[in-house]
């Protein structure tokens, strides 16, 4: 099956429910303030989205080898509609909670399905340009989504952002049994002794079999009934940690992002309410432009990890940047810069991670990474929460800085294992 057939599908489903995510984010804290709930409660049911995220990960990737792609995405999407209307009509603390612990595995579920499905359907050559076209439609939806519903909180009760919202769930799910397949997909089957591995493609349709590594002959196109294991120097063992604290560092260093960046800009640059919401629009804007750009050249320079440090350094000069200055040109540049450093890092990474594992475990890792990276956000803002009290906020955006500069280096010393091996 051609990915790209589906692939604007998938991109329409990406868009809605990111675009959803982003309507609600800046009116939940208001919405459930509604309901007279304690500081500690909405603080538990703000965790238990995250508690989500960090469980939704491996499930994610055994209901996808079970049932294939497109089911569940349809799954996935059903549970986001569920979760959305079900905020709408509820006023229980306990309802909220269980639902926002549903909405962040089904979040988390999203993520390892589409993703897997590039990793899985797309091929050396193009898996960093349509992993940037999945991050291009989510930053369309980062940056509408807020518009729409501050619009809405204008002129309409607070539960009627969350009602659309269920709605573009649902306009997702007809979009996702549009998908094409091929065939019904049948259980992994693999024969250790000889190498083969016989399965169908969790997206129902049998997958382009293309080499792991970059060591490929140019122009060699031919499918082969045999696909090699990659020749990395590094055990799955090895790759599993390794893409796990890379993407446990950058998430962590990204939700002490979101956490703190606006208590920095309104307390130490005094910037106001609009100006802060703009900053945030335009990192959406810049991800939106840059990732189609940033995924075609991941695929043409062959180095998937020099791009992801190079846009993890961009992300870095971003804070550097706020850090330096509360000019609002200087300031927006730093997020521009800092949007397609995360436009280069998010497409790379998941190339790099379809290249070099196998068809049968690529899921599973992909589930297993996302799963890890998710603890990251709730473990980083709670450090950075005990450096505001000892220090300041400048001392929690330093440690945000560590961060970064860990993940690079971790990737530097993966990267020397895989150029090593290839010489």
């Amino acid at each position: 099956m051609d990915i790209r057939r589906n692939l604007p599908l998938l991109m329409i489903i990406c868009f809605l429910s990111q675009m959803g995510g982003f309507m609600i984010l800046p009116l939940f804290p208001l919405f459930i303030e509604e309901f007279g709930l304690s500081g500690w409660m909405m603080g538990v049911i703000f965790a238990l989205f995250y508690v989500g995220k960090v469980i939704g990960g491996v499930p994610a990737a055994a209901l996808y080898r079970k049932i294939g792609g497109k089911r569940a995405l349809i799954a996935m999407l059903l549970l986001l509609a569920v979760c959305m209307g079900g905020f709408a009509v509820s006023s229980a603390a306990l309802v909220f909670g269980l639902l926002r612990l549903l909405q962040g595995l089904a979040s988390t579920g999203l993520t390892v399905v589409v993703r897997s499905i590039i990793g899985d359907e797309g091929n050396v050559d193009n898996r960093g340009l349509y992993n940037g076209y999945i991050s291009s439609s989510e930053g369309g939806g980062m940056v509408l989504g807020p518009v729409i519903s501050g619009w809405l909180s204008l002129h309409w009760p607070l539960s009627v952002p969350f009602l659309l919202v269920t709605v573009c769930c649902l306009m997702a799910v007809v979009a996702a049994m549009g998908m094409k397949t091929a065939a019904k997909p049948n259980p992994v089957s693999e024969n250790v002794a000889d190498g083969h591995a016989s399965n169908e493609s969790p997206t129902d349709a049998k997958p382009t079999q293309t080499p792991a590594d970059y060591t490929v002959s140019p122009g060699n196109t031919t499918p082969s009934p045999i696909t090699p294991k990659p020749s990395t120097g590094l055990t799955r063992r090895q790759q599993l940690i390794g893409y796990g604290t890379v993407h446990f560092l950058e998430m962590s260093a990204y939700a002490v992002f979101l956490t703190y960046f606006a208590l920095y800009a309104a307390h130490i640059m005094h910037w106001d309410p609009f100006a802060i919401s703009l900053a945030f629009t335009v990192v959406g804007i810049s991800t939106l432009a840059a990732a189609p750009v940033a995924g075609y050249l991941s695929d043409r320079m062959g180095d998937r990890l020099l791009l992801c440090m190079f846009g993890m350094l961009m992300i870095g000069i971003e804070v550097v940047v706020f850090l330096s200055t509360s000019s609002y040109v200087l300031v927006y540049v730093g997020m521009l810069i800092g949007g397609v450093g995360g436009a280069c890092y998010m497409d790379s990474f998941f190339a790099h991670i379809g290249d070099h594992i196998p068809d049968e475990g690529r899921s599973s890792v992909i589930g297993k990474i996302v799963s890890v990276a998710e603890i990251g956000s709730i473990v980083s803002p709670l450090v950075a929460a005990l450096l505001v009290e000892r220090g300041s906020l400048y001392t929690v955006f330093v440690f945000n800085l560590l961060l970064i500069a860990a993940a690079i280096a971790v990737q530097a010393v993966m990267r020397s294992r895989y150029r090593s091996k290839r010489v």
